[in-house]
C-alpha cells in the first residue's frame, strides 16, 4: 500500500482519530471536576501561612465556620502564628496541644507579667490574649492567667518558613524544635513538597523566566550559526556540566557534614543532592566522550544548520511558534500548579470543645493526584505535539511547492487550520502513547522508594534496567511520532497509516538519513543541556540559602524539569523543521526520478549537501575497510 500512495499534500481532508480526541475531552472533564472539588475544599494559603487554633488563616480574611464564634476574623495584618504554650509544647496524635493566635509581631524581650503583655499589646498592636479578651482585661478578668500565654513568655522571633514565633529561651527552644521537628518529619511527603513549592514560589518563577532567556538565546545562535558559534557553544556546555557537578559535590558534602541536618526534609535533601552528583557526573563523562569523538564533523554540522536557518528564514512565523506554545505550557503549568496546592490542602473544618476548628483531609485525595499528573504528562505532550505538527505541516507545503519564487501564502496559519479541523486527534493519540511510557516509570520509582527500605539489591538492580527500557522505548517512540505526524501533514491519514508509512520510507533510506540527522540532533541536545546546566545552577545557588525546613531540592528538580521543556519546546523547530524536510526528500526522491515527467521538489542547495554527506559516510567506512585489505608488508593487495 505504501508503495503505491502518492505522497503529495492534500488539499480535502477528513478528520483522524476522532475517537482519541472523544477520550481526552472526557479526561479534561474529570480534570475541570478535580478543579472545581479542590477549589470548594482546599485552602493552599494553609500550608504557608498557617493558622490559628480558631480556623482563621494568618494575614488574610477569613469566612466563619460554623460553631467556631471566634472564626471569620480578618487576620491581614496578624501574618505570625503565636503558642501560648510555646515552652511545653505536646504533640498527642500529630496535634499541638496548645493553643495557637494569628498576631501582628512576635515578642522580643521577655514577659513576664500580665502588665507586660498589656504594655505590649498597647506598644506593638500585638494581642498575645485570645480575641475576645480585651487589653483592657488583661489585669481585671480573673480568667487572664486561662486566656493568654503562660508566663513568663520568652522572647522570640518569626521563622522564616511557616510563619512561626519560634521562642529564643535556649530551654524552650529546644523543646519547641523537638516537637516541630517530630510533626515535620511525620508530615506527608506530599504536603512537604507542596511547602517547599510554596515557599520558593518567587524564586521559582523566577527560575523559570531564566529558563526562557536562555532558550531564546540558543535558538538565537542556531538561528545565525556559524563554525566558531559551534565551539563557543560546546565549550559553555562542557564549562556548565564540570561546574555544576563540582557544585552538585560541594553541597553534598557541606550538608552531609552540617551537624545541624535533623530534619526529615534536610535529610532528603542530602539524599537528592547525592543522586543528582552521580546523575550529572555520568552525563558529563558520557557528554564529554561524544564530544570527542564527533568532533570531527563539525564543519558538516555547520552546514546542516545553515541549510535548515535558510528555510526557516523562508518562514520566518516558525520561530514565533514556541513562543505561543511556552505562554500556553505556562498557563497550563500555573493551572495545574494551582490546582496541586488546592488538591493537597483539601479538608473539612470541625469544630471541638471549646469552639476550636480541625481541619480533616478528605478520602480520595491521592487518587485524584495522580489522574491530575497523569492529566499533567498527557496534555504536555499534547500541546508540543500540536507544535510539532504546525510546524511540520508548514515545511511540508513549503517543499511540495512548484513555483519556489512563489511560495503558498500563511504556510504556518493554513498548518495551523488544518491541524485543529482535522488532526487533533492524531496529536492526542501519539501524545498519549508517550504518556503510557511515563506512567510505568513513575510507577517503578514509587516502589523502588518503598523496597529502598528494605535494602534488596535485586530489587535495585530490576529498576533500573526496568527504568532504562522504557527511556529507550519512549525515545524511539518520539522518534516515530514526528515523523507519523509529517507524514499526516502530507497524506491526511491517521497515526497508525502515518507511522507505518513513515517507517516504509524511513526503513529504505534509513543509511541516507541516519547520518545527517544523528549529529544535528546531537548538537541539538548539548543546546538543550546548556539551558537545564545553567538554569539548574542559578537554582543551586539561590535554593541554598533558603535550607530552613524546605524540600528545596524537589522543587529544584521542577524547575530543571521545566527548563528542559523550555528548551526543547524551542530547540524543537530545528529538529522538526530538518526531520520534515529530510522526511520529505526521501519521499521525493521515492516517487520522483529527475525526468520531465516527474520532476523533483528538491532544490540544488539540498541535494548537493545530502550528496556530499553520503560520500563523506561511505568515505568513512572505506577507510575503517582498508586495514583488513592490506598485507602483513603493508603493501595493498592488487586484483588478479
Amino acid at each position: 500500500v505504501s508503495e503505491l500512495r502518492e505522497w503529495r499534500p492534500v488539499i480535502y481532508r477528513k478528520c483522524t482519530d476522532t475517537l482519541w480526541l472523544f477520550a481526552f475531552f472526557l479526561f479534561w472533564a474529570g480534570l475541570m471536576f478535580i478543579t472545581g472539588y479542590s477549589v470548594m475544599a482546599g485552602a493552599a494559603e494553609r500550608l504557608v501561612l498557617g493558622y490559628d487554633s480558631f480556623g482563621n488563616i494568618c494575614g488574610r480574611k477569613n469566612t466563619p465556620v460554623k460553631g467556631a464564634p471566634l472564626s471569620g476574623q480578618d487576620m491581614t495584618n496578624k501574618k505570625y502564628v503565636f503558642f501560648l504554650n510555646s515552652c511545653s509544647l505536646e504533640m498527642p496524635s500529630l496535634k499541638i496541644s496548645s493553643l495557637s493566635l494569628c498576631v501582628s509581631s512576635c515578642p522580643q524581650e521577655q514577659l513576664n507579667s500580665l502588665e507586660d503583655l498589656q504594655s505590649f499589646a498597647r506598644d506593638n498592636g500585638s494581642c498575645l490574649c485570645i480575641y475576645n479578651l480585651t487589653i483592657s482585661s488583661y489585669t481585671l478578668n480573673p480568667k487572664a492567667a486561662e486566656l493568654c500565654p503562660t508566663l513568663p513568655v520568652p522572647p522570640s522571633k518569626s521563622f522564616p518558613l511557616f510563619n512561626r514565633c519560634v521562642p529564643q529561651n535556649p530551654e524552650c527552644y529546644s523543646k519547641y524544635a523537638s516537637v516541630l521537628i517530630s510533626m515535620v518529619n511525620e508530615m506527608d511527603v506530599f504536603h512537604r513538597i507542596l511547602s517547599g513549592i510554596l515557599a520558593g514560589r518567587d524564586t521559582v518563577i523566577g527560575l523559570s523566566v531564566l529558563a526562557l532567556a536562555f532558550s531564546f538565546i540558543v535558538v538565537l545562535a542556531f538561528r545565525f550559526i556559524r563554525t566558531l558559534l559551534v565551539h563557543t557553544l560546546i565549550a559553555l556546555v562542557v564549562f556548565g556540566l564540570l561546574f555544576v557537578s563540582g557544585v552538585l559535590w560541594w553541597l553534598y558534602y557541606d550538608y552531609r557534614n552540617d551537624p545541624s541536618t535533623e530534619l526529615e526534609t534536610e535529610k532528603e535533601n542530602v539524599k537528592f543532592l547525592l543522586g543528582y552528583a552521580i546523575f550529572s557526573t555520568i552525563v558529563t563523562v558520557v557528554l564529554l566522550s561524544l564530544i570527542i569523538v564527533l568532533r570531527k564533523r563539525l564543519q558538516f554540522t555547520v552546514q546542516l544548520f545553515q541549510i535548515v536557518g535558510k528555510i526557516i528564514g523562508r518562514i520566518p512565523f516558525l520561530l514565533f511558534q514556541p513562543l505561543w506554545t511556552f505562554l500556553i505550557l505556562i498557563v497550563f503549568w500555573v493551572f495545574w500548579v494551582a490546582v496541586l496546592l488546592s488538591l493537597g490542602t483539601a479538608g473539612t473544618a470541625q469544630t471541638t470543645s471549646g469552639g476550636q476548628v480541625e481541619y480533616r483531609a478528605l478520602s480520595g485525595i491521592c487518587h485524584m493526584a495522580w489522574y491530575h499528573f497523569v492529566g499533567l504528562i498527557w496534555t504536555s505532550e499534547f500541546i508540543l505535539a500540536c507544535q510539532q505538527m504546525t510546524i511540520a505541516g508548514a515545511v511540508v507545503t513549503r517543499y511540495f511547492n512548484r513555483n519556489k519564487n512563489s511560495p503558498p501564502p500563511h504556510p504556518v496559519l493554513s498548518s495551523i487550520s488544518v491541524l485543529f479541523c482535522y488532526h487533533l486527534g492524531t496529536a492526542v493519540k501519539g501524545s498519549f502513547l508517550i504518556t503510557m511510557l511515563r506512567i510505568p516509570r513513575i510507577a517503578l520509582l514509587y516502589l523502588y522508594n518503598i523496597l529502598k527500605q528494605k535494602e534488596s539489591a535485586c530489587a535495585k538492580c530490576l529498576f533500573k534496567c526496568c527504568v532504562c527500557g522504557f527511556w529507550c522505548q519512549e525515545s524511539c517512540l518520539r522518534y516515530f511520532n514526528q515523523h507519523a505526524y509529517t507524514t499526516t501533514a502530507i497524506n491526511g491519514t491517521n497515526f497508525c497509516t502515518s507511522a507505518k508509512d513513515a517507517v516504509f520510507i524511513l526503513a529504505k533510506n534509513s543509511a541516507k538519513l541516519a547520518s545527517i540527522s544523528c549529529f544535528g540532533d546531537f548538537i541539538l541536545f548539548l543546546g538543550k543541556v546548556f539551558v537545564v546546566c545553567f538554569t539548574v545552577f542559578g537554582g543551586l545557588m539561590a535554593f541554598n540559602y533558603h535550607r530552613e525546613l524546605q524540600a528545596w531540592v524537589v522543587p529544584l528538580l521542577l524547575v530543571g524539569f521545566f527548563a528542559y521543556l523550555m528548551s526543547h519546546s524551542f530547540l524543537s523547530v530545528f529538529e522538526v523543521t530538518a526531520d520534515a524536510t529530510f522526511l520529505c526528500f526521501a519521499i521525493d526522491m521515492e516517487t520522483n526520478d529527475g525526468s520531465a515527467e516527474k520532476p523533483y521538489f528538491v532544490d540544488q542547495e539540498l541535494l548537493t549537501f545530502v550528496s556530499q554527506s553520503n560520500k563523506l559516510t561511505e568515505g568513512q567506512k572505506h577507510r575503517s575497510m582498508r586495514p583488513f585489505q592490506e598485507n602483513e608488508d603493508g603493501t595493498e593487495l592488487q586484483p588478479m
